[in-house]
Parts: structure tokens; sequence; C-alpha cells
């Protein structure tokens, strides 16, 4: 066992029903939501430095979800792409506004529904594709240097579930 952990009690209050102890920890290295808060606040940096060296300024790290949903299939309606891309609902139209006005996708007119609009991207957001994965790969590749294939697994389905519950009781407060 890590000694550091070993020295430092955990943290025994308990304020909600339900609430085990030790799950807040006092050092915040030791809590789960700081790591993965700090993890990708720092990512998110890195990525947004290399995809402007890579493909300029006008790809930015929140369009990934929208470009790699699109990259897979185009003509979904803004409603699907925002399930496929995990976006949330109320800022899909802001995002893909955005991405509109940096030349990445156009909205066309529903071919079964002339009210409603389909998003396509454009040959830049095509274009786009290689470079933008390349980069995502190369930083991927240096951030998860030295972790094993099993427990980089074992560390999606973690975040999974982990989003999974977080999702499920944003859904409940509602």
């Amino acid at each position: 066992m890590d000694p550091r952990k070993e020295a430092r009690p955990p943290n025994t209050t308990s304020t909600a029903p339900g609430e085990e102890a030790g799950v807040v920890p006092e050092v915040p290295t030791d809590c789960l939501y700081y790591l993965v808060s700090r993890a990708t606040l720092v990512a998110t940096s890195i990525l947004r430095a290399e995809l402007a060296a890579a493909a300029g300024p006008r790809v930015k790290p929140a369009y990934l979800g929208a470009l790699m949903s699109l990259w897979n299939e185009e003509g979904l309606r803004a409603v699907e792409l925002a399930r496929r891309a995990g976006l949330e609902p109320s800022t899909t139209t802001g995002l893909l506004d955005r991405m509109e006005a940096d030349g990445l996708i156009e909205r066309r007119p529903d071919p079964t529904d002339r009210r409603a609009l389909t998003i396509h991207l454009t040959a830049q957001g095509r274009a786009l594709r290689e470079p933008v994965l390349g980069v995502v790969a190369r930083m991927l590749a240096r951030a998860t240097r030295g972790i094993s294939p099993q427990r980089l697994d074992d560390a999606r389905e973690v975040l999974r579930r982990f989003l999974e519950n977080m999702q499920a009781e944003k859904q409940e407060a509602k």
C-alpha cells in the first residue's frame, strides 16, 4: 500500500444518507472528481494548442464529438447528432452555429421533412478528419504511456459507469 495513504485517515464524516465514509478524501489528488476534472482541463488545454497547430484555430476541442459523429455519418438532425456526440441539447444549437461560422458544417433542409434541417460537413470539415484524429491519437498515446491495455479498458469502463450514474442523477433531478 502507498505509505502516503497509510499515514492519512479517511474522511469519516457522512452528511447524506447512504454516503460511505472515505468517499471524499481530504487530499485532492485522492478525490475521483478532482482527478477527472483536472485530467479534462489539462488534456483540453494540450488538445486546443495541438489542434490549432495541426488544423488551424477554427477546430476546437468542443467540436470533437460532433465532428467524429459526422465523420461516421452525415445528414443527421441536430437532436440525433447531440445524442450520438453526447452533447447537451441546450448547447447543441450554439455549438452548431459556431461550427457553421467556422466553415466546418452546413445545415440543409431534410428531404423527408421540409421543416427540419440536417447537418453536413463542408469540404473543410471532411478534410480535417485525418489531421484531427492524428492529433487526438498522439495526445492519447502520450497520456496513456505505461498503462496496460487491460487497465485502459478498466478505466474506460469505470468512466462510462461514472458518466452513466451522473447522467441518471441529473435526469432524476429534473
